[in-house]
């Protein structure tokens, strides 16, 4: 017989949900004939599944060590060791600089992503136990490109995934970026357009018009400062899309540096040529927080920022400083 005692992690969520992922081996069938048969109970009681959990539920599973090892296993990726760059950690989240070059999810099973490097840090640090994995896993809130850098949110709890999903999803969290564009550009403008993704090649057209399955965006952007012929700005995300900040402004005529997607191919043989850039130039490297619930009110108006790379410094040094 197996107890589990229900905590803040697991409060809120479907038994049969919990069961899944604690009997990750087994089938739905096997779980809900187990319900049925009583095998499984709730606070000593006869229950269906749909029951939702609330912090102090004992769930029983009268189920012998054998059936239950044979239905229940922690995966652990074991990856390269990866420091992470935590700009700010509590209790419910992390704040990371994630590197250019890392995925912030598995695209295929056998990738190592960001939320690996997470649970591995955390195992590390004692925030999280392997048997706690059997019912809660941490992961991130927003993505970033591979080959972008900058702040990505993580939840380490339950009630922390929940409250940053919700800013992210109703964009009441501001996201700012800096990404570095050819030429010279000095007002500040906000511009709008129709996105259009591709799902078989990951791509995405920008059209000034409404066509059949796009969706609106809005990209602000301002100027912060010049240098040898290249122009920092910094992009205020109004919408967040699929490659939003890197096809708006190629399509406005401003295309990244380094973007081999949407940039321009000589303006990114120089800049590799001039200065060593191989990815683009792009950073997240401001969130503003909303007003947030609780648990996470103490956040609520705060801002964090992370600096930015130093392939920035590599076109001008002061840039290398923000």
């Amino acid at each position: 017989m197996k107890s589990i005692r229900i905590g803040d992690n697991e409060a809120g969520q479907r038994l049969d949900k919990l069961l899944e992922k604690y009997l990750n081996l087994a089938g739905k069938g096997f779980i809900y004939k187990m319900i049925r048969k009583k095998n499984i109970t709730l606070n000593g009681k006869k229950c269906t599944g749909a029951e939702r959990l609330a912090a102090g539920d004992e769930v029983k599973l009268f189920l012998s060590d054998e059936t239950i090892g044979k239905f229940s296993q922690v995966k652990v990726q074991k990856g390269k060791q990866t420091r992470l760059d935590v700009i700010y950690e509590d209790e419910h989240i992390l704040l990371i600089n994630k590197p250019a070059g890392m995925l912030s999810q598995k695209a295929e099973a056998e990738d190592e992503s960001l939320v690996e490097h997470v649970t591995g840090y955390l195992l590390e640090t004692g925030a999280l136990k392997p048997e706690d994995l059997r019912t809660f896993r941490p992961s991130v809130c927003n993505r970033l490109d591979r080959n972008t850098s900058g702040l990505i949110v993580a939840g380490k709890s339950l009630a922390g995934l929940r409250v940053m999903a919700k800013v992210f999803k109703d964009r009441s969290l501001h996201k700012f970026y800096y990404c570095v564009v050819r030429g010279g550009l000095r007002e500040r403008q906000t511009i709008r357009g129709f996105l259009l993704k591709d799902e078989k090649t990951n791509q995405v057209t920008v059209y000034d018009r409404q066509v059949e399955g796009s969706l609106p965006i809005i990209t602000s952007y301002e100027p912060v400062s010049q240098a040898g012929g290249y122009t920092l700005l910094k992009v205020e995300l109004i919408t967040g899309r699929t490659h939003q900040i890197r096809a708006h402004l190629a399509c406005a005529g401003h295309p990244l540096v380094g973007d081999v997607k949407y940039g321009d191919e000589q303006v990114n043989r120089e800049a590799k040529k001039r200065f060593g850039i191989r990815r683009q130039m792009l950073h997240s490297c401001r969130i503003e927080f909303p007003e947030l619930e609780k648990p996470l009110e103490y956040l609520s108006g705060k801002s964090f920022q992370a600096p930015l790379p130093e392939e920035f410094g590599r076109v001008c040094p002061e840039w290398g400083k923000l």
